[in-house]
C-alpha cells in the first residue's frame, strides 16, 4: 500500500494505492491517525487507486473519522472505486462517511 500526503486547501488529501487488508490496515490506520495529531482534521481519503478493502480497512477508516471528528474536523472519501463503495454501502458506512466522485469536489466541500 502506497501513502501520499498532500496539502490542498483547507484540507489535506492522503491518497492511497494498493488494497486495504488485515496486513496494510494498521499502517494506514496509523498513517491517518498522524495526520490528525499532526493537526490535519479535515482529511480527504483518495481512494481512487483502492480496488479492495475489508473490514479491517473499514475499521481504520473508522477510527480516523472518529479521530477527526473528535476534534472538530471530518474526514471524507473520494474517487471510491465501485467494489469498495459496494463494501461501504453494505457495512452501513455511507450513511456515516461522506464520500464525493473526486478529490477536487471532497475538499472544495470543507469550504476555504
Amino acid at each position: 500500500m502506497d501513502v501520499t500526503v498532500e496539502p490542498r486547501g483547507a484540507a489535506t488529501v492522503v491518497r492511497l494505492v494498493g488494497s486495504v487488508d488485515g496486513i496494510t490496515a494498521g499502517p494506514l490506520e496509523a498513517r491517518l491517525l498522524e495526520q490528525v495529531q499532526g493537526g490535519a482534521v479535515k482529511l480527504v481519503g483518495d481512494l481512487s487507486g483502492v480496488a479492495y478493502t475489508s473490514s479491517a480497512g473499514l475499521r481504520a477508516l473508522l477510527a480516523t473519522l472518529k479521530a477527526t471528528r473528535s476534534q472538530g474536523g471530518d474526514f471524507r472519501l473520494a474517487g471510491v472505486q465501485p467494489a469498495v463503495l459496494k463494501v461501504l454501502e453494505l457495512s452501513g458506512f455511507t450513511s456515516i462517511l461522506k464520500h464525493y466522485p473526486d478529490v477536487d469536489a471532497a475538499v472544495q466541500s470543507f469550504g476555504s
